[in-house]
């Protein structure tokens, strides 16, 4: 047994002696837990912000590494003619791009890629850096690039180089239809006609899938997002076959007048479907403009350019006349002999003077002063309206891009002399397609149609919009037969557009231009014709403008009218319509010469402000000089140009001067007192 008093000195010193600290292992282990558990709490925090607090954003975030959306482009709508021809599709075309902030060596793969693509490899480096320098991880190299170019590009393998499916459009019949059919520029965006004004239809809605790409945004499946819905499919009232021997005809006749350009359509008169519309110069809408190239290669002269229309708007004058008067084609129109004095202004007939003729001949012969005596006969208030009622005036709504209403004044503006002007178809200004538009009423039985180029948009046909009454039948009855006057009298001044096998009815037209710079008319004209055919029901109609021609061939039935025989003889045989007529001989040459006097001549000492010029309210005229006071007009017959601008100038005498060769003709005649504002017109022929 332990003895007591130790056992008292034992627990004495226990108490006495110092407590012993825990191990270091169990301090660190404490350590190493509390660290532990601040991991857990900041990985637990993190796990938060990225799950809940922030998980949109990253996960925006992730998907833009991940996710590519790629845009499917709507396949751009095909055009075809009435018939169902292609007149503009789309094929698919590969284009090239690549990411310069992942090309190892610029210049080498600058070097590379430009001698597959036929590329100007400086620029292209050049390019490259630029893109680098501003961190840009696109650039196209090349778009639209051929198949060949493609397969020896993909050979290369290349991780930065990729391609992408583009199309292009295409006219598979080149320059047929230009002006109509427009084209596009690069990204298939319409700048010019029907491409241009129906681009929203054509282009459709494009759509969109998601890609999953790998780390070098190399694809790894894909998922359709937003379908593409192409566009629509448009069917043209053009008749290619017509077209083409439209645009033939009509570059051989511009071309063989050495005139500027000219413009030509082809309408069915009863429901304005246009089955041709051609001008002269034309382009090739599969080729971009070319640098310096003249922009009136493109203009849709038939649409978008007016000019004064000449003679041919007499049929206008007269159908007003047979509506508002007691005129008929019969009745007697004195035509002063080919002199007519008015106001401050004295009017001749272009070659000869003509005494009193029947209503019927001042439109065969076009007379300018019988046309202007009718005019006075229908009054200015009642032109005024019936040159409204044809339309003249305001466009006619054709959905091509530019498209001009020309130009006719209000009453209020007219000047003193402005009526007769007007009723030989000066102070005013028209485009081709409102000829038409005024052509068909005469053929249609006294309807205003609206011309259309579009058919059917789809499947769905284009509305006809009703037409409006604005002549009796029987007056435009009665035009037709005036109007086939022109053509079957042998001193119609279109006695040469006679078809062989058809019975038909025209109006010639040649009207001088005016010069804007100069403010005068010159020596070229716009020489036109319209007509129709067969007569009884006429199955189309034409009008025919050459511009910028000279001498007496340049006249509407020598530049014009040719034109019109030769496509209305093609059209009636594309159109199968029977004829009407039995087969006649051929023609006897050599008409007389007041076959072609369809002149209007505008600048003999007016004193009305140019329509052409867009003038506000005219001037009062002034009275005449007496003739006793002005120079006698010497006979420059037999003489050279020379010889009469050398005389003229000597005797201070304005002369205009027509043709070349040898002085034929004059205007007025020798021994005549020239009065102030009159000039001597004189007629040149070989």
């Amino acid at each position: 047994m332990p003895v007591p008093g130790v056992m008292t000195r034992l627990a004495a010193i226990d108490r006495l002696a110092p407590k012993s600290r825990p191990p270091a292992y169990s301090r660190r282990l404490t350590w190493v837990a509390g660290g532990a558990l601040l991991w857990l709490a900041l990985i637990l925090a993190k796990l938060v912000s990225l799950q809940v607090i922030h998980h949109g954003v990253y996960a925006r975030l992730a998907r833009q590494q991940q996710e590519l959306r790629v845009e499917i482009p709507a396949p751009r709508g095909p055009i075809f003619d009435r018939s169902g021809q292609p007149m503009a599709i789309s094929v698919p075309m590969e284009s090239v791009f690549v990411n310069p902030l992942r090309v190892p060596d610029m210049g080498v793969a600058s070097e590379l890629m430009a001698r597959i693509l036929s590329l100007d490899a400086g620029e292209l480096r050049n390019r490259m850096r630029w893109a680098y320098d501003h961190q840009r991880g696109f650039l196209w190299v090349k778009r639209k690039i051929t198949s060949t170019e493609a397969e020896e590009l993909r050979s290369l393998h290349l991780e930065w180089m990729e391609f992408q499916t583009e199309s292009q459009r295409h006219y598979p019949n080149g320059k047929l239809a230009a002006h109509v059919l427009g084209s596009v520029d690069h990204d298939e965006k319409g700048n010019g006609g029907i491409e241009l004004s129906l681009d929203g239809e054509l282009r459709g809605r494009a759509g969109s899938e998601m890609m999953l790409t790998d780390v070098k945004r190399r694809g790894i499946d894909s998922q359709l997002a937003t379908e593409a819905h192409a566009g629509t499919t448009l069917t043209l009232t053009i008749d290619s076959r017509i077209q083409f021997a439209a645009e033939r005809e009509l570059a051989k006749g511009v071309e063989a007048h050495h005139a500027r350009s000219g413009s030509i359509i082809v309408m069915n008169p009863y429901n304005g479907e246009i089955l041709a519309l051609a001008n002269y110069p034309t382009f090739d809408p599969n080729e971009p403009p070319k640098p310096g190239e003249d922009p009136f290669r493109r203009y849709d002269l038939a649409v978008s350019v007016p000019f004064e229309p000449g003679s041919v708007f007499k049929i206008v004058t007269l159908s007003a006349a047979l509506e508002t008067t007691s005129l008929r084609p019969d009745s007697p129109i004195n035509c002063g002999n080919g002199v007519l004095r008015l106001p401050g202004r004295v009017i001749h007939e272009a070659h000869r003077g003509y005494g009193v003729l029947p209503m019927h001949e001042v439109l065969e012969r076009s007379s300018n002063i019988g046309a202007i005596q009718i005019g006075f006969r229908v009054g200015a208030q009642n032109m005024y309206e019936y040159v409204r009622r044809f339309g003249f005036g305001s466009p006619v709504s054709l959905r091509l891009p530019a498209e001009s209403g020309g130009m006719f004044r209000r009453l209020s503006r007219w000047g003193t002399t402005s009526l007769a002007s007007v009723s030989m178809g000066h102070e005013v200004s028209t485009t081709s397609i409102q000829l038409a538009r005024a052509c068909a009423v005469i053929a249609n039985g006294g309807m205003l149609i609206k011309p259309k180029v579009i058919l059917k948009e789809g499947n769905r046909p284009t509305p006809v919009e009703p037409a409006q009454r604005i002549l009796r039948p029987e007056t435009a009855i009665t035009m037709r037969q005036l109007m086939e006057g022109v053509v079957i009298s042998p001193h119609g001044t279109g006695h040469k557009t006679r078809l062989e096998g058809y019975t038909s009815g025209g109006k010639t037209g040649t009207a001088q231009i005016f010069d804007l710079k100069t403010h005068h008319y010159t020596h070229l004209y716009n020489a036109s014709f319209m007509g129709f055919a067969p007569i009884t029901n006429p199955a189309l109609v034409i009008v025919v403008t050459v511009n910028g021609t000279s001498g007496t061939s340049g006249y509407g039935a020598g530049a014009a009218g040719p034109v019109f025989k030769a496509v209305a003889t093609e059209a009636l045989r594309v159109l199968d319509v029977p004829k009407d007529l039995p087969e006649a001989s051929p023609e006897k040459e050599g008409a007389a010469p007041e076959a072609t006097d369809d002149l209007s001549i505008a600048d003999l000492g007016s004193s009305e402000p140019n329509i052409m010029e867009e003038v506000a309210a005219s001037e009062g005229g002034a009275e005449a000089t007496p003739e006793e006071t002005g120079p006698k007009v010497p006979n420059f017959r037999g003489k050279t140009v020379r010889a009469v601008v050398e005389e003229a100038s000597a005797m201070g005498l304005p002369v205009l001067l027509d043709g070349s060769g040898i002085a034929r003709g004059q205007v007025p005649p020798p021994g005549r007192v020239l009065r102030a504002g009159e000039r001597v017109r004189v007629q040149f022929a070989r």
